[in-house]
């Protein structure tokens, strides 16, 4: 039989396209054998409904069987988590740049809101600006120092409303974020956002809140994203009217303090974070900053600075109430430090790196207690050979400080309350040691965790000198199960008696 050219051709293309499609599958093969070990999911939704509300906890418990990097598929969304210090060490000291973007969920895309600001916002030339504009200007070492006068004030009002209580229960979780709350009105607006002649501030209160609970809900369409226009849930819906709320009355304080620059009356003799913004005219190097995007970044402070520093405070009280030695050896330092001769001496701030033990006591809440327990979801830019892995471009990046926190590698009986385990020690939870990282690490380290160190432990140190404290219902009511929105919070609100101190500790007490 006759092979005509046009023949041979015909087979030459089938045996080429052939060769081709048995090398992709080859190699899809071998990519994926190359996958992080992780659990069995099911079609189409992968490992969604293995994980429970408490997926931080369900990580963790799975490291024993698949170790400490895991890999996952929730809905169409690739996964890893990382879940031990020597993978942390990993990510941010040698693949930073790999994982540099954040995963965005679609509720907060309304109103542009991730653009705004710093902590989701892609890594781009307007991200490395707002960075090294809030670090040179706004939370600077100086800067804080500066700021002490507010935080002084708020801290003042605090105590005023819990004696405003006379010795009743008090909802202190609830107390200690709306004075964080004020506190980042003064940082951002040079103002206290709540207060009784203001109802624009607690329309304003309301809808953050509003804001912090829809930000914290499971979306299908971050799963699916084909279903994102459909919006399923409704929760970008939801999202557009509270936010929308909220931005009215950012907008107004913006244009306001627009028009006193442009008139040249400003009344305001500090520099807080909107003037920081606005003053950014921009250059050749660095873009200005669009009203539109101010407006998110003042919405991004008040998001992520009022409940992730009174979460943690809440998480401190309860476990020193659980820990009565724990609580005896902070009252007798605060009384060797702050002073004895009366109870109701002031803390300073230039105090506080005196107090070694309340110290390593915020240190161990934020151990147990990480306010943002996966971190923020960072995303993978491109392919990337990770530990031996293959992790490919566009998957989800999740670091479980958490397990990390309660990681036996790491901790000597990593499940208790033992500030003692940072006495002398050099771990500290600014990026450098992986079994620690509260705020995270590398480029995308919280920017204002110094601030946040600062603040907690003027908090701590002055509600705990000035008041003797009990749980409502006695230290074995306190309920330290915990509950996931935007940050960990307890499940149970603390529920406390504060007693005004009437007396000091005795020479023996305060040796302790």
């Amino acid at each position: 039989m006759e092979t005509t050219f046009g023949d041979l051709t015909f087979l030459f293309i089938v045996f080429l396209l052939s060769a081709t499609l048995l090398l992709l599958i080859s190699r899809k093969k071998t990519r994926t054998s190359r996958r992080p070990p992780g659990p069995p999911g099911w079609p189409v939704f992968g490992n969604m409904f293995d994980l429970g509300s408490m997926s931080h906890q369900t990580l963790h418990s799975l490291r024993t069987k698949y170790g400490p990097v895991i890999w996952l598929r929730l809905g169409s969304m690739n996964t890893l988590v990382v879940q031990s210090a020597m993978a942390a060490a990993e990510l941010f000291k040698y693949h930073d740049l790999d994982f540099p973007d954040r995963k965005v969920p679609d509720a907060l895309t309304a109103w542009n809101y991730h653009e705004g600001g710093l902590s989701l916002n892609s890594y781009s030339p307007y991200w490395r600006m707002l960075r090294r504009l809030y670090s040179a200007e706004f939370l600077s070492a100086k800067r804080i120092n500066d700021t002490a006068a507010m935080r002084r004030k708020c801290v003042d009002n605090l105590v005023k409303w819990i004696e405003a209580e006379n010795g009743g229960e008090v909802d202190i979780g609830h107390l200690l974020f709306v004075a964080s709350f004020n506190l980042v009105g003064n940082l951002v607006l040079s103002r206290d956002v709540l207060s009784s002649e203001s109802e624009e501030g607690f329309e304003f209160f309301d809808a953050m809140n509003n804001v912090m609970e829809l930000g914290g809900k499971a979306n299908l369409a971050d799963y699916f994203p084909f279903l994102r226009r459909l919006d399923p849930a409704g929760m970008k819906r939801e999202m557009v009217r509270e936010m929308g709320r909220a931005r009215r009355i950012v907008e107004k304080f913006v244009k306001d303090r627009i028009e006193e620059k442009k008139s040249g009356r400003e009344i305001n003799d500090e520099h807080d974070l909107l003037d920081v913004l606005l003053n950014q005219k921009g250059d050749a190097k660095d873009p200005p900053v669009p009203e539109s995007k101010a407006i998110n970044a003042v919405l991004e402070m008040f998001f992520a600075g009022s409940e992730t520093t009174s979460s943690s405070t809440e998480w401190a009280m309860a476990e020193l109430l659980q820990n009565p030695s724990s609580m005896r050896k902070v009252k007798a330092e605060l009384d060797r430090v702050i002073g004895r001769s009366s109870s109701s001496s002031k803390v300073e701030e230039g105090q506080l790196e005196e107090l070694q033990y309340l110290q390593a006591v915020v240190k161990e809440t934020l151990r147990l207690h990480p306010a943002v327990p996966l971190l923020l979801p960072r995303n993978a830019v491109k392919d990337t050979d990770f530990m031996g892995y293959f992790i490919p471009k566009d998957t989800q990046v999740l670091v479980n400080v958490w397990g990390i926190g309660r990681d036996g590698d790491s901790w000597d009986e990593p499940s208790a309350f033992r500030p003692e385990r940072f006495i002398g020690s050099s771990v500290e939870y600014k990026g450098q040691n992986f079994e620690l990282l509260p705020f995270g690490a590398g480029r995308r380290i919280c920017v204002g965790y110094s601030l946040a160190h600062r603040t907690i432990l003027l908090v701590l140190a002055t509600l705990l000198h000035l008041f003797d404290w009990e749980a409502a219902g006695g230290a074995e009511s306190v309920d330290m199960r915990e509950r996931m929105g935007i940050t960990l919070r307890k499940l149970v609100p603390l529920k406390v008696v504060p007693r005004r101190r009437a007396e000091l500790l005795t020479e023996d007490e305060a040796k302790i």
